[in-house]
């Protein structure tokens, strides 16, 4: 049949390819001739109802999906991602571990890099990966709405290039997440009022669903593989405030890759994940089909002094039989797993010191040999005093909960810092300065008794570094107010864990025991609880770089803290001018 083309027709037709270009996420709208490609999504913030735990609340969503969709890119790709809000919130978004080299405008926490994308309004983030390759996730970087704006960034190797282990049969994300009853936007505005510890979480989640183990809990997540075969599991913890166990029954999984870097393969029946980590592992099913299934379980690994959601999430392992097979499968019995203790830090410093880089000569580590710039950052909780005619629920009744880093505790200012730092470095009216304590001004027994004054130091305080600076950074936890494993994540940087150990760290004796051969390379990495931990990296990207807890109570708290890295003297070491649609503060 012929058709026509009037220029009504080729309108419809041009209509519904741009429609088609924004519903389907994975089309290639450009190709380059290196065989890069350039991805477009869409991401409309909007309000969806949702029911969990015979509760339907309104919950801010992505394109309506929780967990929000999947994006898929390869290495070398470019990334444009058209955010538009729809809803009363201001929204950021955080593309979590990706480097942003040249490309610090679309790094997304808020009035870090940019102000947040107001009601109404758009920003399209572009980025290069540059590489990378692995698993790593999007996530909203504004108050809480990380609590159901999160969705995976899968990284694929470059056309015609293998993983460095078997290929998997199938690849499944699986996404650990929290859902609660209460708005968790009320849940930390109240815990800021009142300078109390806030509210925990009713139940977590396994890619949006609470499983069988929770009370009015119906929706359960299946995870359906045939015997003999590989699976590539990509895990990731978008939970805003919890370390999670995971284990399945009567399984063994395999390591393979850590915050979208490849490791040496190692065995574990448990894996341990902080929040912002993720990890890559094989499931290698059994050969035959067993008369059983099997629970995949999720909980805490906590240490500290406060309240927390001490429940388990329960998913279903289950082997599906052919077509052709009529006995019934429909009863059969669930085994059950183990898990560490709750408190089980050795089990978590045995499982961390297994993670080491590949150092093949396809994927090096250049871990800095020598170091240009030494911090020690001491990383906690303190108090705020509680203000005059007014009574508070933190410590002892009479002080608000804090958190800081050297005892400072960061205050987020109005504008964006790296709209500052290009626009007026230090000028007179910059509403930050650079004078954040490389050292702790009031040293103490940081892992033994507590100082009698616990009170914190509030400001916008940052480091600024030139240009390839070779950073060694050692973060000590302290037990000021009970000592507590933080998962630090790094802005705009991969990082080399050199070392890591529990009490104080000795700077006479520690650095000898570094391992600068292999050391894991990551973005995310859990301060021990009582302990220390060692990282270096490398300075080569201009721009401004938070670096923070994880934990999305104790970064509210202030537990985190700015790094300015200045511009090169090559064009391709300069942070570039905004793009023009930059929201405004």
């Amino acid at each position: 049949m012929h058709i026509k083309m009037t220029s009504k027709n080729l309108l419809g037709a041009f209509l519904f390819a741009i429609s088609f270009f924004y519903t389907s996420p994975q089309l290639v709208l450009a190709t380059s001739h290196s065989g890069s490609i350039t991805r477009h999504y869409k991401f409309d913030i909007k309000l969806v109802n949702v029911r969990r735990l015979c509760h339907t609340k309104s919950i801010v969503t992505v394109n309506g999906k929780f967990p929000g969709p999947r994006i898929v890119v390869r290495e070398g790709d470019r990334l444009l991602v058209k955010v538009v809000n729809h809803v009363p919130n201001n929204i950021t978004l955080h593309w979590h571990g990706v480097r942003q080299l040249g490309s610090g405008w679309s790094d997304g926490p808020s009035y870090i890099t940019q102000c947040p994308i107001k009601t109404g309004q758009s920003y399209v983030y572009n980025f290069t990966i540059v590489g990378q390759r692995g698993t790593l996730f999007w996530h909203a970087h504004f108050s809480w709405l990380r609590a159901t704006l999160y969705g995976p960034l899968i990284l694929l190797p470059t056309r015609n290039q293998s993983y460095p282990f078997q290929k998997p049969y199938k690849e499944v994300p699986i996404l650990f997440g929290e859902w609660w009853n209460a708005d968790p936007e009320a849940v930390i505005a109240q815990a800021l009022q009142t300078g109390a510890g806030p509210n925990v979480s009713d139940a977590y989640t396994i890619n949006g669903l609470p499983g069988p183990l929770y009370n009015c809990s119906k929706d359960t997540y299946k995870l359906k593989v045939k015997p003999g075969k590989t699976y590539l599991l990509r895990l990731i913890n978008a939970a805003l405030n919890d370390e999670l166990f995971f284990t399945i029954a009567n399984h063994t999984l395999i390591v393979v890759e850590a915050d979208a870097s490849y490791v040496k393969p190692f065995e574990s029946d448990t894996i341990l994940l902080g929040p912002g980590q993720t990890t890559n592992v094989l499931l290698k099913t059994k050969p035959d089909y067993p008369n059983s299934n099997f629970f995949m379980l999720a909980r805490p690994y906590f240490t500290g002094m406060g309240t927390f959601d001490n429940s388990t999430v329960a998913g279903i392992l289950e082997y599906t039989k052919p077509y052709n097979n009529h006995r019934n499968i429909t009863n059969l019995p669930i085994i059950k797993p183990s898990l560490p203790s709750i408190n089980d830090t050795n089990f978590v410093a045995n499982f961390s010191s297994k993670f080491l880089s590949l150092n093949s000569p396809k994927y090096p580590a250049n871990v800095p040999k020598t170091i240009d710039k030494n911090f020690f950052f001491t990383v906690g909780l303190g108090t705020s005093p509680c203000p005059k005619n007014q009574t508070c629920q933190g410590p002892n009744n009479s002080s608000k909960f804090a958190a800081s880093m050297n005892n400072e505790s960061f205050a987020l200012p109005s504008i964006a810092l790296l709209q500052q730092h290009y626009f007026s470095g230090q000028a007179k009216n910059a509403s930050y300065t650079t004078d954040f304590p490389v050292i702790p001004l009031r040293p103490f027994n940081y892992t033994g008794t507590p100082p009698n004054n616990t009170l914190v130091s509030n400001g916008t305080k940052t480091v600024v570094i030139p240009y390839n600076t070779r950073v060694q950074v050692v973060l000590q936890d302290t037990s000021i107010l009970g000592a507590e494993s933080h998962p630090l994540h790094l802005h705009g940087f991969n990082f080399f864990v050199v070392g890591q150990g529990f009490g104080n760290f000795n700077d006479s004796s520690d650095p000898a025991k570094f391992n600068l051969i292999d050391p894991v390379e990551r973005n995310t990495v859990a301060v021990p609880s009582g302990g220390w931990v060692a990282i270096r990296f490398l300075a080569d990207n201009p721009g401004v770089w938070l670096m923070h807890c994880h934990f999305d109570v104790h970064l509210s708290w202030g537990l985190r803290m700015a790094w300015i890295v200045e511009d090169g003297k090559l064009p391709n070491q300069k942070l570039p001018p905004p793009p023009k649609d930059l929201p405004k503060c």
